[in-house]
């Protein structure tokens, strides 16, 4: 097999939240005890984020403003997801003034992926010397501080910047295949690694796996018999085999489809993820009517936290096209409940429509009586209409007003992404 050598950049913003209220108040996140959390929830709220003065005390993100310790004083913001969206546009721009968008991929509203391999002798800059350039270009502009790890594949740009380049002093590091043995077996608790959680380290305990190391000399075949495809997944990452490429994200051409993709700002579930693709649904059939389109490949992605680690994309070809939002939902749905990990944490929703065609007619099928079906249609243009003429949260869905929704704040063109 031959493994790839590309040269990636794997760029996160460091305390994103906390350093962007910091940035807006004329703070310094190094210097301010600041902590993100919802005031309203009291002293049991999550602390959505805190900074790196914080941190460095022992204050972690992710947990409850009850667990800070007593004598640790702080200040608590709001969380604002309008300031953290623009922010994170804005750092995206930075990227595109160096690279094309088909060698960009956003894993989440903090971080990014960058492949440089093709403008390092236009810039005559090695990649490390693009990476730094960057994280100055972003410190200067935005006033934010991120870290960058660099791979020969996205794995390993992650790896390098998850264990390396946040403990250095110039928030970088480079890893090559040659020093998988040395920097990434070492590696404990197996949970320490992307894309390992907690249950999951506890069954390769029960293996006698302790290290990355472990992990990567096991026999192949019987982490595969055990976990299925995810054994050999683990197995091939503990080895630094990552065959993925930023255009794998990318294969479905603008032209002949309409997609639409959402980074969630908390961990979404099989209960509440529904919800936001029934939205980003409306919003992609409001598209299609308004093209004349209809589709007959529905395809949906899921993508985990980056503690959770990893996520899937699948699609499904129906004979009849169709623009029915119910239609595509139940597609949907049905490719959710087939592929979804259990308890697997939701960071990000994309569904796309492919294989577009002009809309001629109506389909008839037997269950539907076509004065239904007509009807149907009519309503639908009808709510099209409103919501053109008065804005688009004039109607709105009950589940819209659920604490879950994002649709209102996605109609006032703040979050979600279109292609």
């Amino acid at each position: 097999m031959e493994l790839p050598r590309r040269n990636i950049l794997c760029i996160d913003l460091k305390s994103f939240f906390a350093s962007c209220e910091c940035i807006d108040k004329g703070l310094d996140p190094f210097t301010t005890p600041l902590v993100v959390a919802n005031k309203k929830q009291g002293n049991g709220a999550i602390t959505l984020a805190v900074t790196p003065y914080l941190k460095k005390q022992g204050v972690k993100s992710r947990g409850r403003l009850y667990e800070i310790p007593s004598n640790v004083k702080y200040i608590i913001a709001n969380p604002r997801m309008r300031l953290y969206i623009e922010m994170s546009k804005k750092v995206v721009e930075i990227y595109l003034n160096y690279i094309s968008s088909d060698d960009l991929h956003i894993y989440s509203v903090d971080e990014c992926f960058l492949d440089v391999t093709d403008y390092l002798k236009l810039y005559n800059k090695t990649d490390y010397e693009l990476g730094l350039t960057i994280l100055k270009d972003i410190k200067e502009k935005l006033g934010l501080t991120a870290t960058c790890g660099i791979g020969p594949n996205m794995l390993l740009a992650k790896l390098a910047m998850d264990i390396e380049a946040k403990k250095n002093e110039s928030y970088i590091a480079k890893w090559s295949y040659e020093d998988i043995k040395d920097k990434l077996w070492p590696l404990t608790p197996l949970s320490e690694m992307w894309g390992i959680g907690k249950n999951m380290e506890r069954n390769l305990n029960k293996l006698k796996i302790y290290t990355i190391g472990d992990l990567a000399n096991y026999n192949k075949n019987i982490l595969k018999d055990k976990f299925g495809v995810m054994g050999e997944e683990l197995w091939n990452h503990a080895n630094g085999i990552d065959l993925s490429k930023i255009s794998d994200w990318k294969k479905i051409r603008k032209s002949y489809s309409f997609s639409h993709s959402q980074v969630l700002f908390k961990n979404y579930y099989d209960y509440n993820a529904p919800i936001i693709i029934e939205e980003m649904i409306g919003v992609l059939t409001e598209r299609l009517r308004r093209h004349n389109k209809q589709t007959s490949v529905i395809g949906l992605r899921i993508g985990y936290s980056k503690t959770y680690g990893g996520g899937f994309y699948h699609n499904m070809k129906i004979e009849n096209p169709t623009d029915n939002p119910d239609t595509i939902f139940d597609i949907c749905k049905l490719l959710f409940d087939k592929y979804y990990t259990d308890k697997a944490p939701i960071r990000l929703i994309g569904i796309s429509l492919g294989n577009l065609k002009d809309k001629k007619g109506v389909q008839l099928d037997i269950f539907s009586p076509f004065n239904e079906i007509k009807e149907h249609e009519n309503l639908d243009k009808a709510i099209d209409n409103i919501k053109f003429k008065y804005g688009k949260n004039m109607l709105l869905k009950g589940s819209s007003l659920l604490e879950d929704s994002t649709i209102k704040v996605r109609n006032e063109k703040i979050g979600g992404h279109h292609e």
